[in-house]
């Protein structure tokens, strides 16, 4: 079946005054450690929140692969606030699979991100490596289809900002068993603390910070699912997975993008003595560890256009979208790493001072090891898509 929604790599949002103000104000918000409200306030107006919200429900309609293109972008003038916009559209993707796909139980999602409220992503917490599969935050029944929160969610990001939250937990004391709950509750309903503990090496305007939840409600139109507790193919869990990952591997793939081009200016600015006075352009080193740089990006953006592309057009993998994202999505982010880290060495020790941007994406782009799925998490899935579980 084909999209419903045609796929344009031309579409944009973001034009290149936005993307300048934006990169004009990240070195500011990275040194102040502070939330990116002006960065919001812009992208706001551009219509961007509703990039993946149909037009049908007041947004800008565009797919998964011109919406990846776009954050790719994004990352490049500012990581932090492209990675704390992307939980976002992470919400706003996932109602879009799930509406596309003739399930109406996120379309409410869809309308309130026409009108303007913001969705943030609350399900990771400390010591849960199962993270859709499990979860530490109790879910208590509230006896009429609802359910209160009691946990500790962790790197919230765009935590100043989010009206609206998605969030897990564990029913462990219901008749028919354990169940995880998949809910949103609102920013105006409460039962929640936001802690001010955002201090980080890297991604620091994202301002994920620590969210504790202590009776915040979801009614029981806002309860998305009940699900048994491990491994699910529910479109709800697959709607989650792919967004994830495949729009976090656009975001480190445009940090890893600009970290290139800086590698490009800095070989044509720098001389060597060595080389007469030449630049380090031509110096064969360089242009090795430059190249290599541009062979491996080369390899990650086709990646992420197919898995972009399926989802756009309705592609069934069934449980091999859990292979296939999660290793887009360590192939995107360690490729990030090794092209910034030779963009560094092409760029010499000015880097090593805080005002330098490459300086930055180096501290921003590792922040990439530590979302789901990391390392061990991607091996465990593909071994067992190829070996088989563990008996």
């Amino acid at each position: 079946m084909p999209s419903t929604v045609p796929s344009s790599p031309d579409r944009r949002l973001l034009d290149d005054d936005l993307l300048a103000a934006v990169r004009s104000r990240a070195a500011g918000y990275d040194r102040d450690n502070a939330w990116f409200a002006e960065d919001m306030a812009d992208l706001t107006a551009a219509g961007y929140l509703g990039a993946l919200v149909p037009e049908s429900f007041g947004g800008a309609g565009l797919g998964l692969r011109e919406t990846t293109r776009e954050q790719a972008r994004l990352a490049g003038a500012a990581p932090a606030t492209a990675l704390a916009v992307n939980m976002h559209h992470v919400w706003t993707g996932v109602a879009r699979y799930l509406h596309e796909r003739g399930d109406s139980s996120l379309d409410w999602l869809l309308e309130e991100a026409g009108r303007g409220e913001v969705f943030g992503f609350g399900y990771s917490e400390p010591g849960n490596d199962l993270v859709l599969l499990g979860s530490r935050t109790e879910a208590r029944p509230d006896g009429a289809g609802g359910y209160t929160f009691h946990g500790r969610k962790i790197f919230t990001s765009n935590s100043p900002g989010w009206t609206r939250l998605g969030i897990l937990g564990l029913d462990a004391v219901s008749d028919d068993g354990p169940h995880l709950v998949h809910a949103f509750v609102t920013r105006s309903g409460g039962g929640f603390e936001i802690l001010d503990d955002w201090d980080t090496l890297g991604m620091r305007a994202s301002q994920s910070r620590t969210t504790l939840l202590d009776g915040a409600h979801a009614p029981a139109e806002r309860v998305v699912r009940r699900l048994p507790v491990g491994p699910s193919t529910d479109p709800l869990v697959l709607a989650i997975f792919t967004s994830f990952e495949i729009l976090l591997a656009s975001v480190y793939t445009g940090i890893a993008q600009r970290a290139l081009e800086l590698a490009v200016e800095a070989a044509h600015r720098r001389t060597s003595l060595k080389h007469d006075g030449r630049s380090l352009a031509q110096d064969p080193d360089i242009r090795w560890r430059v190249a290599a740089a541009g062979i491996a990006l080369d390899g990650i953006v086709p990646q992420i256009d197919r898995l972009a592309r399926d989802v756009d057009d309705l592609v069934d993998h069934g449980s091999g979208w859990f292979r296939s994202a999660a290793g887009l999505k360590v192939r995107a982010t360690e490729t990030a790493r090794d092209v910034v880290d030779q963009a560094v060495r092409v760029s010499g020790g000015s880097t090593y001072f805080a005002s330098s941007e490459l300086g930055r994406l180096s501290r921003d782009v590792l922040a990439g090891i530590f979302h789901p799925s990391d390392a061990e998490s991607a091996h465990s899935t593909v071994a067992t898509s190829l070996l088989g579980p563990v008996e």
